[in-house]
């Protein structure tokens, strides 16, 4: 009798044992299979310029499974991704089991000043939305802006803030006409130059600002290795002649230059006078 139910004791220990086993396998192959079937194999970036989209990616993909689409999802259901440095948000779109889109939706950044060793970023309402140690190519330089003081997230303190709609304007512009400048200058009395290189170009006011520049971009390849500034700021959307005030050193450089071409061609015709007068000697 105790013969018959330790074995029946055993037979119950190794069923469970034998379902247990059973339940194992079929949830490793069932994770096995969910892990193989949503494998992400693709993966789509949208709306980013600030950060390339191998960098996105190691912002989303943060940990060994999240190169998982049921994993993903679960991460980022109802939820954004902030706090990152020129990025409002993003959001992550599961296409299908093995393809995702991210979504980066940037910060609007108009240009920048630099204060206290720090590049300040502000948006077109002069709001300083970031703070960084790093120049971000393709956003404007900006100088001659009166301020005593920068803080995160406030508009910087300038007397007219009306300035930077007129920013605003020449960052479109710019980009409009695939204009890349090194700085936008504004004096006291907020006229605006445009730095390209050792050449300036001088608008003036804002007024018929779109078709300064228009003219501007036809004209910028001639500049290309001048130094000097071009006047613009007499403009008034009628056609006129543009005048360009080179450097003094380099229009030292080129009178120089001019100089001693003079000398050189006057001495070669003395040479050549010489020589003509020297054959006609031997010929008689």
């Amino acid at each position: 009798m105790k013969e018959a139910f330790r074995m029946f004791k055993n037979s119950k220990i190794l069923r469970v044992l034998l379902t247990a086993v059973i339940i194992m396998a079929a949830v490793c192959g069932l994770l096995l299979f969910l892990w193989h079937h949503y494998s992400i194999t693709s993966v789509t970036v949208t709306g980013n310029s600030h950060y390339t989209s191998d960098e996105i990616k190691e912002m989303v993909f943060t940990g060994p499974y999240s190169y998982n689409s049921l994993v993903l999802s679960v991460m980022y259901r109802d939820r954004t991704i902030k706090d990152i440095p020129f990025i409002e948000k993003m959001d992550v779109d599961i296409v299908s089991a093995n393809s995702v889109r991210i979504n980066v939706y940037e910060k609007a950044v108009a240009g920048y000043v630099e204060y206290l060793g720090h590049y300040m970023y502000f948006d077109k309402d002069g709001i300083v939305v970031e703070s960084s140690n790093r120049v971000i190519e393709g956003i404007p330089f900006v100088t001659g802006l009166s301020y005593d003081h920068v803080v995160l997230h406030e508009q910087l303190p300038v007397k007219k803030p009306a300035v930077f709609l007129t920013i605003l304007n020449v960052t479109q512009l710019l980009g409009k006409y695939d204009i890349s400048t090194d700085r936008i200058a504004f004096d006291a009395d907020e006229r605006i130059t445009l730095y390209f290189g050792n050449a300036r170009v001088f608008l003036g006011t804002d007024d018929f600002i779109d078709e300064k520049i228009n003219e501007m971009h036809l004209l910028l390849p001639q500049l290309r290795g001048y130094s000097g500034t071009l006047h613009m700021e007499n403009y008034v959307g009628e056609e006129v002649n543009f005048s360009f005030d080179m450097d003094k050193e380099e229009t030292e450089d080129t009178e120089a230059a001019e100089g001693e071409d003079g000398e050189a061609a006057e001495g070669s015709e003395e040479g050549g006078e010489e020589g003509a007068g020297t054959g006609n000697g031997d010929g008689n």
